[in-house]
């Protein structure tokens, strides 16, 4: 059977599964299907809970077994609550920005914030550091709430470059400044637990805009963030 682009099934299958190796982004903002937020978290736990007691059957475990007879749930909660709260808008952070009263004119940098997300082609954990940096003009923001931005976006299934691209779109809005800096540095499980199984790679994503496209400015950027290396 064919689909409205004249490819076959199989073929389907084939590009779907060489886009997920090569880590692929089709968009920069993350796909949601209509009536994504039709259901309340409630609904979604218990769907998802039915969803993997089959997963976990089909595997051949034990159901009745006390430690495994709690794990759908657990399973269920943790996808909507906790790894996956990022995609659901009423979850993001207030960002409340203040006039730049000290006239504070050079970059701010935001080092090793703790990034935990989850590889959209395979599910499985990307753990890393992610540096901020902006330029003010005539705005700063709280320091606490670029960190809750990158959480933000990192709670859902993702691509490291749209990440990298969503929280400098998000910093940039909120700011309302052009010189803002994204540096991603993340190990991908999907990397060192499958496939390859390669364990001391790690992925690097960088996005520039405004000033921190020039040289000079790029440079400092860079250099701030290598110094965590010393």
């Amino acid at each position: 059977m064919k689909n409205k682009n004249g490819k076959s099934s199989e073929d389907l299958l084939k590009q779907i599964e060489e886009m997920g190796d090569d880590h692929m982004m089709s968009s920069i903002e993350t796909p949601m299907r209509e009536g994504a937020f039709d259901l309340s978290d409630e609904e979604k736990i218990a769907i998802i809970q039915g969803h993997f007691e089959k997963i976990m059957h089909t595997l051949g475990l034990d159901l009745t077994d006390d430690s495994l007879s709690g794990t759908p749930k657990r399973v269920a909660k943790l996808y909507v609550k906790e790894l996956f709260k990022g995609l659901k808008p009423e979850n993001k952070p207030s960002l409340s920005t203040f006039q730049n009263k000290y006239e504070y004119s050079e970059m701010l940098v935001e080092k090793n914030i703790t990034l935990y997300s989850n590889c959209e082609h395979h599910f499985l954990p990307i753990v890393g550091k992610a540096h901020v940096a902006y330029i003010p003009n005539g705005k700063v923001i709280g320091l606490s709430k670029i960190n809750r931005i990158v959480d933000y976006y990192s709670r859902r299934p993702q691509v490291q470059e749209r990440l990298a691209i969503q929280i400098l779109d998000e910093m940039k809005r909120a700011l309302n400044t052009e010189d803002v800096a994204v540096y991603i540095d993340a190990e991908h499980m999907c990397v060192s637990s499958r496939g390859v199984s390669d364990q001391s790679s790690s992925t690097v994503t960088v996005e520039y805009s405004g000033k921190f496209k020039e040289e000079e400015t790029k440079r400092e950027f860079l250099t701030y963030v290598n110094d965590k290396l010393k």
